[in-house]
């Protein structure tokens, strides 16, 4: 796919990166010409433009990208201006970063795609990472019940996969394994790429590193880690 991202401090570039990484074609574009240059080596193309500028705005491919980003979120107007003018030139798709909830329901009234909010799902994830002991990230399913993905702790290492027994022992199902390998992306550089595992092979053994996503509620999940410390 092609993206067009918006706003490339910190959270824009190490979007852009990501993207870039999974082999999309990513577009740049920010005001900041220290933010242009940090990043100019790792997309395809970047642009240092103000998209609070019509004029400037009308030099971007537009209607070329399949969805638009603006991450944008240190400068409250520019974000909404920026928006409301890719919305009034016809752009489709538009994912946009919120950084508070009057901004988020400003957003709303736009009617677009999706609206961001990395500092909410951060502190989400720390308070998770503070009451279970480990780094994690997590989606929620219900009140109590997530999908975890989290480095394998030590230990599990050695064990073959189909011996973790993690459903048995601790009410947690294994929905996979991954192993980070470095990997070039569009640019030649080398960045680590999980590949997912085949935990169903008796010959797979849990390598320290290794990323495991698992369902289950909190209490399980941090009964499994109060047992195996």
């Amino acid at each position: 796919m092609r993206y067009l991202i918006i706003g490339l401090g910190i959270y824009g570039s190490n979007l852009a990166r990501d993207l870039t990484d999974m082999g999309h074609e990513v577009i740049g574009a920010d005001m900041c010409q220290s933010s242009v240059e940090a990043i100019k080596e790792y997309i395809s193309t970047v642009y240092l433009i103000d998209t609070t500028e019509e004029a400037a705005l009308g030099v971007l491919p537009l209607k070329n990208v399949d969805l638009v980003i603006v991450a944008i979120g240190e400068n409250f107007g520019a974000s909404v201006k920026t928006v409301a003018l890719l919305k009034q030139n016809g752009v489709k798709h538009i994912y946009a970063r919120a950084v508070d909830k009057l901004h988020e329901s400003i957003l709303q009234g736009f009617d677009i795609d999706r609206i961001i909010t990395p500092e909410q799902r951060a502190a989400s994830d720390l308070s998770h990472e503070m009451e279970l002991g480990t780094a994690i990230e997590s989606l929620a399913v219900d009140e109590d019940h997530f999908v975890l993905k989290f480095t394998v702790p030590d230990f599990f290492v050695g064990l073959a996969y189909t011996d973790l027994e993690l459903e048995r022992n601790y009410r947690l199902s294994l929905v996979a394994a991954a192993r980070p390998k470095d990997k070039l992306n569009l640019m030649g550089i080398a960045r680590p790429v999980p590949e997912i595992l085949d935990i169903n092979n008796p010959s797979q053994k849990v390598s320290t590193g290794d990323i495991l996503t698992v369902f289950g509620s909190r209490r399980d999940f941090h009964n499994m880690y109060r047992h195996i410390k």
